[in-house]
């Protein structure tokens, strides 16, 4: 048994045994061992059933609405396979079996492996939502939250602290405030060797603000239902913002109507079900309403999450843009917050905010600090390359 394993042809059979799912059209002639079959069996209950146009009549998904059944599933597929795949698995369950009914059940959602997109089906079904269902459904948002807060967190909160000390140094500072490496790099050209010291003719130094509000930053986010991932990662990017004292952060979620979640921020997952994923888009209107909540235009940034597809008054929309732009505002247009890259979007509208200078580009958590530090320091973004 171990050198047939070890057999490079019998792993490419037993592989595509697996792939082809057995019986008469597998061709392979080679047979399972006991935990292959049982592999084997989890993944014909998800992606046995075919099509009319390939006629087969001995594979089918074999989950059906059963709770019991798919909650074996579920144990069986975290046994066989690794933590990726698993969530993977999870959510094609979803999506080709419609078991997201059954995630109402507190036991179901006791056996899955949280991730972010189970985040955004649980708060797709929110108001649907059982009492005896919301806190295990807590518990579960909050662990997924959890784990990203400590994923992004501290570099989050170390790149904009750099860039906030950047942006707020002064030219005529106080002796105890001199940034005394920049200083002697901008007076290199007035070093004299006789007296091997340096003329330092122009000072640069630290702002003196650091317990005070340097930055505002409005996170304004689509909650579409395609924005799903975008508006949790944007939740617990928002909870870190507001956690920096240098920073006054506010968290607007919008549909065809605006509310404002700001006062949410110290708990993210209170943020997550404060929303309402679905619904129409009105961007125009959600804009109008940031844009009335500024007050300090040069010292602010605008981040709108969107894919873009306005149900409002487009021409209004951009107007709005430009009219911040305009005053001060430092605007950047994100068509996804998330991992899954470029999703659909409009791109005559995306075109239209490039023409005004506010590029709209997909981002991932992991670019995002790094788009907010060059926004404060109102240096280009870094745009990813298409691709």
């Amino acid at each position: 048994m171990t050198d047939e394993v070890a057999d490079p042809a019998q792993e490419r059979l037993r592989r595509w045994r697996l792939v082809l799912g057995g019986g008469r059209a597998d061709g392979v002639g080679r047979a399972l061992s006991a935990q292959d079959a049982a592999m084997d069996g989890a993944l014909t209950a998800l992606y046995g059933k075919e099509d009319g146009r390939r006629g087969a009549k001995d594979r089918s998904a074999g989950l059906g609405a059963s709770a019991p059944a798919v909650a074996r599933w579920l144990g069986d597929i975290r046994t066989y396979f690794p933590s990726s795949v698993v969530q993977v698995m999870q959510r094609d369950a979803i999506d080709r079996l419609g078991l997201a009914s059954l995630l109402l059940e507190p036991e179901m959602l006791e056996a899955v492996e949280a991730d972010v997109h189970l985040v955004g089906t649980l708060l797709s079904l929110n108001k649907a939502m059982p009492e005896t269902t919301r806190e295990t459904a807590r518990a579960v948002v909050r662990k997924v939250v959890e784990d990203l807060e400590k994923r992004l967190a501290t570099r989050t909160r170390a790149t904009l602290t750099g860039a906030l000390d950047r942006s707020a140094r002064i030219a005529r500072p106080r002796h105890h405030d001199i940034d005394w490496n920049r200083t002697i790099a901008a007076n290199l050209k007035h070093y004299l060797p006789e007296y091997r010291t340096i003329v330092p003719e122009r000072l640069i130094g630290y702002g003196r603000a650091a317990q005070s509000v340097k930055k505002e930053v409005v996170l304004c986010i689509d909650q579409s239902g395609s924005m799903a991932a975008s508006v949790v990662y944007a939740s617990v990017f928002g909870a870190v913002l507001a956690s920096m004292r240098s920073i006054r952060t506010r968290l607007v979620v919008f549909d065809t109507a605006v509310v404002d979640l700001t006062d949410q921020l110290d708990d993210p997952v209170d943020v997550l079900f404060g929303t309402q994923l679905g619904g129409g888009t009105d961007i125009n209107r959600a804009l109008a309403y940031c844009q009335s909540q500024i007050t300090r235009p040069a010292e602010t940034v605008v981040v709108l999450i969107s894919d873009l597809y306005e149900g409002g008054i487009r021409d209004e929309m951009l107007k709005r843009v430009a009219a911040m732009k305009a005053s001060g505002v430092q605007f950047a247009a994100l068509l996804a917050l998330s991992d899954e890259g470029a999703p659909a979007y409009d791109r005559e509208h995306a075109a239209a905010l490039a023409a005004l200078g506010a590029p709209a580009f997909a981002c991932t958590p992991d670019l995002f600090p790094e788009v907010m530090a060059a926004a404060i320091e109102k240096r280009p973004l870094p745009i990813p390359e298409a691709g």
